[in-house]
């Protein structure tokens, strides 16, 4: 088992590992072009099968190299992960899990993830940001939802397209959150529909009314609040996120 061991913790068995999960991953991707998948179907499965099968023999190494008690292996979530990943491509092909096999063939790229502690980290930290990400989109969802209904008592008259109602003035703030054409959209209401914006849509701008002062400083506040603040927010709480998962990696690994 010590063997085994070597060989599992070796950089040559762990390059081999990645090489054949690029190579899975490109031929998922080789399946999406119709050309090739007519031409060289039969290769692309030969290829496919052979990748299953050495994850199989990955798998069935990683246990046997594990000292015993050999299900310590399934206390590692990425094992875990792994395993499930694996056991999905080993599902028939045909049949109500034809859906779950084309998605664990998907997610085989994923296993990359297990091959670079870095990345781990990554994922980690945010999983363990998670919670504060979520009240950070709350509150970028009150700003949303605040300056939509500014939008529609003060542009929609003007702009129907964009402010016309309380729904189109969302899609318009998730637009300009994107930084996205947002010039476009406030020289609307700067200038009023009637100058610029709705050319092809003269029907629509019955209302003209040019909101200059008023246009600068809802667009400008709505981007620093919205994509300076709550994106600095953003990374802060990833940072701390990376931060305790580097300290657990270290735990774990002394």
């Amino acid at each position: 088992m010590i063997v085994l061991e070597q060989i599992v913790e070796s950089r040559a068995f762990k390059i081999l590992s990645l090489l054949v999960i690029l190579l899975g991953a490109i031929v998922v991707g080789a399946e999406t072009i119709p050309g090739l998948r007519a031409e060289y179907s039969f290769l692309l499965m030969l290829i496919d099968q052979l990748v299953i099968a050495y994850f199989v023999f990955e798998m069935v190494i990683r246990i046997l190299a594990k000292r015993k008690p050999r299900w310590h292996f399934f206390k590692d979530g990425w094992n875990v992960f792994d395993f499930f990943i694996i056991a999905g491509c080993l599902l028939p092909a045909g049949g109500p899990f034809f859906s779950v096999l084309r998605l664990a063939r998907v997610l085989r790229v994923l296993r990359v993830l297990t091959m670079f502690p870095r990345l781990q980290i990554l994922v980690i930290s945010l999983l363990k940001s998670f919670s504060s990400i979520g009240y950070i989109g709350l509150l970028l969802l009150l700003q949303v939802y605040v300056f939509g209904v500014l939008g529609v008592f003060t542009f929609g008259a003007n702009d129907p397209i964009h402010f016309g109602d309380l729904g189109r003035a969302f899609l318009t703030l998730f637009q300009v959150l994107t930084l996205e054409g947002w010039v476009d959209i406030m020289k609307i209401q700067m200038l009023g529909c009637n100058i610029v914006g709705y050319e092809q849509f003269t029907s629509l701008c019955t209302h003209p009314e040019a909101n200059p002062a008023a246009a600068v400083a809802y667009f400008v506040s709505f981007i620093v609040l919205g994509t300076m603040v709550v994106l600095n927010l953003f990374i802060g709480v990833v940072t701390s996120g990376i931060q305790q998962a580097n300290e657990e990696m270290k735990l774990l690994s002394a």
